[in-house]
Order: structure tokens, then C-alpha cells, then sequence
């Protein structure tokens, strides 16, 4: 039977393999992103899984599994972003800044690292909510990994105003510093500050696993409320399980435009795609692939 056009390849000895590192990793929609995107593609290359648990070494040593295997490209998730950016042989310019890397590239036994993350955010508001952040007022809360890739890429992008909410400050303070002139940490968000903002992002973890609305193990640990939004703002949460965080579902109730997860992921996956292969990914059926999924 002849294979359904855009169906990924069945792996053989000619196959090019990538893949993603991270512990937990059985969760991971990304190999399924690529697969979706090299079989539309119609490139005969293949993306796994690798649980690499963290400490004793193990990153080193899958690095170097990486390059003595050729295996092409390695996307980097939780918890190894930082310690693979202190890893690589060279960073991009963003990968250097951020001390993260999401995205290795192989190149003859040398590996670049990359961070698709802020790129990726940046285009999933895009398609969502056609939001462009030139001249905007922008409030994100958390200070870990998402976070300092969202405010780095909100601020290169032309933001007039990024701050940052965080309980413990001195954190919020080296993420907004990543936004230079326009960046600043707050302790707290008034309602006035709340108001005036056109985006809010939740970059932390709070919702995650579809923990229920309501439940205090989630309303007590918002930062900022979602009952303070109103219409013409853009909310999103950078959770994506599940699709629709009991945060977003309040802010959706008060009038806000409502941006789920989903859309950074395919699209720094994406990025991924076009740095690997070179090819213009097919995002389409990437979402198509990812939507399902989810």
C-alpha cells in the first residue's frame, strides 16, 4: 500500500534522526510535531524520545551520544535548558542571552545551540489573536525559563512596557532585565496596573493538570486575578494540558481574548523544523497533528 502523502515515514538505515531530551519526556507532543512535519515534508527523517534524568553527568554524555550517533538535532525541554546551553560548542546571540537552549543543530560534529521559545510566542499571538507587541503594554507573570524568553522576545519586539510579577523580587528583577529600558519588576499588580496593561502572560506553572476552576489549590495561588481583565486586552497562559487553564477560563468570563498553550509549542517546534532541515516547516499540519493530540 502506497504511504498517505504527509504520513511520516516508517524509519530505515537512510533516516535521519533528531529528537527531544528531557525527564519526564513520555508526555512530550514534540516528536509527534516533527514526525507531522517531515511527512508532509516528504524528508525521510524521524524525531524520538530520550529520557535523560537529570545530574551524575547524563546531559554530557547524551551530548556526546549526539555527535559520535550524527544524530542531527536535539530539542532540549525540562530541566535541561540550561545546563545544555553550558554544554554546546557555540549559542546563538538569544540562546547566549537567555542562558537556555531548546534547540541543538548538529553541524559536523559541532553543536549550536538555539532558543526557538520567544519566536515561537511571538507567533502564536500572531495567529491567535493577531496581537503585535510594538508599542504595547505588557505584564508577565513568573520569573523562571518561560518567562525570561517571553520577556526577552516581548522587548525585542518592540514593546514600550514589560513588567514583570514575581513573589520572590530579586528574581523578577534579572528577568526584567532582560527587556533593557522598557523592562521593570513589580511585587505586586494593582488593578490599575492590571488594566492599563494590552497583554498579560501567565508563564508559570499554576493550572497546570487540569487542576479544576475554583479549587483554592489554584485560585489562592494566582497572582494576578483574572476578574480584573476586560475585553480588548489578550490573556494567554504558556500551559498547554490542559488546553484550557482555569485561569484562561476566568479571564475568558471577564472579556478577554484568551490564548491557550498550544501555539508556542508548535511553533517553536516549527523553528526547530526550519533549523534542522533548512525547509520551510508546515505549520498547518503540525497544528492539525498537535490539536488532535491534545
Amino acid at each position: 500500500m502506497a504511504r498517505e502523502l504527509g504520513a511520516p515515514r516508517s524509519p530505515d538505515a537512510r533516516s535521519t534522526v533528531v529528537g527531544v531530551i528531557g525527564s519526564p519526556i513520555r508526555q512530550s507532543l514534540s516528536p509527534l510535531l516533527h514526525n507531522a512535519a517531515f511527512g508532509a515534508l516528504g524528508v525521510n527523517w524521524v524525531s524520538l524520545a530520550f529520557e535523560v534524568v537529570p545530574g551524575q553527568g547524563q546531559v554530557a554524555a547524551a551530548l556526546g551520544g549526539m555527535r559520535s550517533l550524527g544524530v542531527a538535532g536535539l530539542s532540549v525541554t525540562m530541566p535541561h535548558k540550561a545546563e545544555v546551553a553550558a554544554l554546546v560548542d557555540t549559542c546563538t546571540e538569544v540562546a547566549a542571552r537567555l542562558g537556555s537552549v531548546n534547540c541543538i543543530i548538529n553541524e559536523g560534529g559541532q553543536l549550536r545551540g538555539a532558543n526557538t521559545d520567544g519566536d515561537g510566542f511571538l507567533a502564536s499571538l500572531r495567529r491567535a489573536a493577531e496581537f503585535d507587541p510594538t508599542g504595547k503594554r505588557c505584564l508577565v507573570v513568573g520569573a523562571g525559563g518561560a518567562a525570561r524568553a517571553v520577556v526577552y522576545a516581548l522587548a525585542q519586539a518592540g514593546a514600550a512596557d514589560v513588567a514583570v510579577v514575581n513573589r520572590t523580587a530579586p528574581k523578577a528583577e534579572d528577568v526584567a532585565a532582560l527587556a533593557g529600558s522598557v523592562g521593570r519588576a513589580v511585587p505586586s499588580a494593582d488593578a490599575a496596573q492590571i488594566a492599563q496593561a494590552d497583554l498579560v502572560v501567565n508563564a508559570t506553572s499554576v493550572g497546570m493538570a487540569g487542576v479544576g476552576p475554583g479549587t483554592a489549590s489554584v485560585a489562592d495561588d494566582w497572582l494576578v486575578s483574572p476578574a480584573l481583565f476586560h475585553a480588548g486586552q489578550v490573556v494567554t497562559d504558556l500551559i498547554y494540558a490542559p488546553r484550557v487553564t482555569p485561569w484562561l477560563e476566568a479571564a475568558r468570563d471577564s472579556g478577554a481574548t484568551t490564548v491557550g498553550g498550544l501555539g508556542m509549542l508548535v511553533h517553536q517546534a516549527a523553528a526547530q523544523i526550519t533549523l534542522w532541515t533548512g525547509l520551510v516547516a508546515p505549520v498547518d499540519v503540525m497544528w492539525q497533528a498537535a490539536t488532535q493530540a491534545a
